[in-house]
């Protein structure tokens, strides 16, 4: 089945209206300071016609076989869409740490980049990130690179998802 865009969709929200639905799929993990991984990965973007759309991010480690190993990583924010493809993101993590990020969509892609990250007294240390999305054959390709650690910004994840 086709995707829709939705009739109540906020103009804002114009330039990710590609994003909106369930996307599922694998990715790939790695960093100096941890070793090689693979997990499997449910993005949702959710609307309800004002300026922004609620994000929920779900991962699991998986084997070389792709069965899940253990659960990883949750993320969940808002994707605030302002005029002219600008956005801001807002997130929150499982492991301690929450963002914000600023933005620019258009033409099947979105570039974020941090401005601040807070982190609780037993949260590893991230001090800078970027995150690329795009359509991509009707896909969605994502690659987030961060800085943390002590080490500079780098690639970290990389995955294709497609929509449930």
């Amino acid at each position: 089945m086709p995707f829709e865009i939705p009739d109540n969709l906020h103009p804002d929200c114009g330039p990710v209206a590609w994003m909106l639905g369930t996307w599922e799929g694998n990715g790939h993990g790695d960093y100096p300071t941890i070793e090689k991984f693979q997990f499997g990965q449910e993005l949702i973007f959710a609307h309800d016609g004002r300026p922004f759309f609620h994000y929920l991010s779900r991962s699991w480690i998986v084997d070389e076989a792709g069965e899940k190993v253990r659960d990883a990583a949750l993320e969940t924010g808002f994707l605030r869409c302002r005029p002219e493809g600008h956005v801001e993101l807002l997130l929150s993590h499982n492991t301690g740490f929450a963002e914000i990020w600023y933005g620019q969509a258009s033409g099947g892609k979105l570039e974020l980049a941090t401005d601040a990250i807070a982190r609780t007294e037993s949260a590893k240390e991230v001090t800078a990130g970027t995150r690329l999305y795009g359509n991509v054959e009707g896909d969605l390709l994502y690659a987030y690179d961060m800085a943390a650690v002590g080490q500079p910004l780098q690639p970290h994840l990389w995955a294709r998802l497609q929509r449930a």
